[in-house]
């Protein structure tokens, strides 16, 4: 083992050949499941590194991304120091620097058993879990919305009132900026709205695989719920992606979130067994 002492400092461009060596050779990593790879994130605040030796040793991205949320990106260490010691040190650096800025949740879905220790120890608490269900083929309801609405598919332009139908049916913790949901919609196979002649009422954005969709996003604006919107959503999704050939759509849900899981499991869907659980942190 190297020595010990590690010196942190924010993240640069110039780091992304050995930060890409980190993540590939390395076992221990963890990498949010993000509408841009983790080292899209270099240049923005709030992404640090950990050198020893003149070597960079660990990585730490905790951008806030909406302003409110900050989601743990990427955490990367080397085998050749303890997770513990990295963590403390890019964990330490990352909390001051948040803490002079804004009150914010830092979130983080801990995928992997391995850091779980390490967010319990640093005071995060568990939230809730994220939960995945399947729809296998089952009957499903047809895709009906109320007299006066459209459903349609999402083009560019819409993105910015996309953003805002987002903004309208989550906290700040779980919402997505203007940012993502462009990068969401440029890897979409599947993109559609509901809306009236106000303006939209409800989104959703799903990708391909190659045995079926994964619905990636589902809003619904707070003063539009309660009307089947989302179901109608649902079920054009499983027409669509009957209509590739293909009979599996999955979906990630809050394991809290009933409105979402009542509609899903109304649909067809079914829990896989697959959870992850949420950790949050409270920065002031």
């Amino acid at each position: 083992m190297i020595g010990l002492d590690l010196q942190v400092r924010p993240a640069q461009p110039a780091d992304h050949q050995a930060l890409s060596s980190l993540i590939f050779f390395e076992t221990h990593a963890h990498r949010h499941l993000d509408w841009r790879a983790p080292l899209e994130w270099l240049g923005s605040p709030d992404f640090w590194v950990a050198e020893g030796n003149g070597r960079a040793l660990a990585a730490l991205a905790c951008p806030a991304d909406p302003p409110g949320a900050a989601w743990i990106r990427l955490f990367i260490h080397s085998g050749t120091i303890p997770a513990r010691l990295a963590w403390t040190q890019l964990w330490e650096t990352a909390k001051y620097a948040l803490a002079n800025r804004e009150r914010l949740e830092v979130g983080i879905i801990a995928q992997q058993p391995w850091i779980r220790s390490l967010l319990h120890d640093s005071a995060f608490e568990l939230s809730q879990t994220i939960v995945l269900l399947e729809w296998l083929g089952r009957p499903a309801l047809l895709p009906e919305i109320p007299a006066g609405l459209r459903l349609r598919a999402m083009s560019e332009t819409d993105l910015p009132a996309v953003a805002g139908v987002d903004a309208s049916a989550f906290v700040p913790f779980w919402r997505v900026s203007l940012d993502s949901v462009r990068r969401a919609f440029a890897l979409s196979t599947h993109a559609t709205v509901i809306e009236s002649d106000t303006g939209l009422l409800a989104y959703q954005l799903s990708t391909g695989h190659p045995f079926g969709t994964h619905l990636a996003r589902l809003a619904v604006r707070k003063e539009a719920q309660r009307q089947r919107l989302g179901t109608a959503l649902v079920a054009d999704l499983i027409r669509h992606t009957r209509q590739r050939g293909l009979a599996r759509v999955s979906v990630n849900t809050q394991s809290d979130n009933r409105a979402s899981l009542a509609l899903y499991q109304e649909m067809g869907f079914r829990r896989t067994g697959e959870e992850f659980p949420v950790y949050r942190y409270s920065v002031t």
